[in-house]
């Protein structure tokens, strides 16, 4: 095969081709509808979010409108709920200790409520778990009424006391003298709305050492003292200001435990029964509100083993009572 050489400068001649001006135009013509397009979008878009932002804001402020009529509406169903269980408490004052707990449920049951009806951002299922507690506080009321007509009767004899009042009113309208009397006798009646409850009772045997410190023991032979609390609920009838409490210790043989030198007495319930007293507080009371009474009763003689009963009365009723056992020690104890 034959190859020809040929000088540099006689190489063959490459043509190289310059772009017209006029695709140079055309490209920036591209370029201007581009960003013209591009602005055009921008300004779109910005007007979209705009609208996009104001249409949110409605919402929030159509959710918060809504979950406030729903909070006040809740928070009126808890005060129906909380004065229809007052009325009970207080037209019901001869309370036995079994229906304690329910109280505390009741109480507890509440608080949760106002708990959450309290949070200013209160959130759609916090509202909803609200209302279910609400519609099961009012089961608990209706049956806490139920319950306490059950255990004291009250209902019935407040309506039998009520029709006796009533038509004394009509009789006695006939004569001066006799309305005087009549009514001082059912002035009675009307005070035992303002009657005191007890509640949440916590008794506790305390053992003395020889350096003054405390022990907690359940032990009889151990026990030097009882230390008894209880909580006075609220009240709305009841004025401040002091008011008796009569305390009754009951010992294991049945028999209440009393000492002169340390303030025992006796006393009259409303039934006319003459009671001995263990030990009289006189408590400074203030209107609707709970306040813990507290009191330690440290007695002569030894304590003996079982169950010693505390009762306490207001108004002449037993407003409340609580249980405290004493067991016998064991071999090391």
């Amino acid at each position: 095969m034959a190859f020809e050489n040929f000088p540099e400068s006689e190489k063959p001649y490459q043509e190289i081709v310059m772009p017209p001006n006029n695709s140079r135009g055309n490209l920036r013509g591209i370029l201007t509808v581009t960003l013209v397009v591009a602005l055009l979008g921008t300004w779109g878009y910005i007007i979209w979010d705009k609208n996009n932002v104001k249409e949110t804001i409605q919402q929030k402020d159509s959710v918060i409108a809504s979950t406030t009529n729903q909070r006040d509406e809740l928070q009126k169903d808890l005060e129906d709920a909380t004065m229809r269980y007052d009325m009970l408490k207080t037209s019901n004052s001869k309370k036995d200790s079994t229906i304690s707990a329910r109280d505390r449920e009741i109480e507890e049951k509440k608080s949760r409520i106002q708990t959450l009806l309290a949070k200013v951002n209160a959130t759609a299922a916090e509202l909803s778990e609200a209302r279910t507690l609400i519609a099961s506080l009012n089961g608990d009321i209706e049956g806490y009424k139920t319950q306490v007509e059950i255990l004291q009767g009250q209902k019935i004899q407040l309506a039998q006391e009520k029709a006796v009042v009533t038509r004394e009113r009509d009789r006695i309208q006939k004569d001066l003298d006799s309305t005087n009397v009549v009514v001082k006798q059912k002035e009675n009646v009307i005070d035992i709305g303002s009657t005191l409850h007890a509640s949440n009772f916590n008794i506790i045997g305390v053992n003395e050492k020889s350096n003054g410190k405390e022990k907690i023991t359940s032990t009889a032979k151990r026990v030097d003292k009882l230390r008894i609390s209880f909580d006075l609920d609220e009240n709305m009838i009841t004025q401040s200001g002091v008011k008796e409490l009569y305390i009754i210790i009951t010992g294991p043989d049945g028999n209440a435990m009393a000492g002169e030198e340390q303030g025992s007495g006796k006393f009259t319930t409303r039934e006319g029964e003459e009671k001995t007293f263990t030990q009289k507080l006189d408590i400074n009371y203030t209107q609707n509100k709970r306040q813990t009474v507290s009191f330690d009763w440290k007695q002569n003689s030894n304590f003996g083993t079982g169950n010693y009963k505390i009762e306490v009365y207001n108004n002449g009723f037993k407003v409340g009572e609580g249980v405290k056992p004493l067991k016998k020690g064991g071999l090391f104890s």
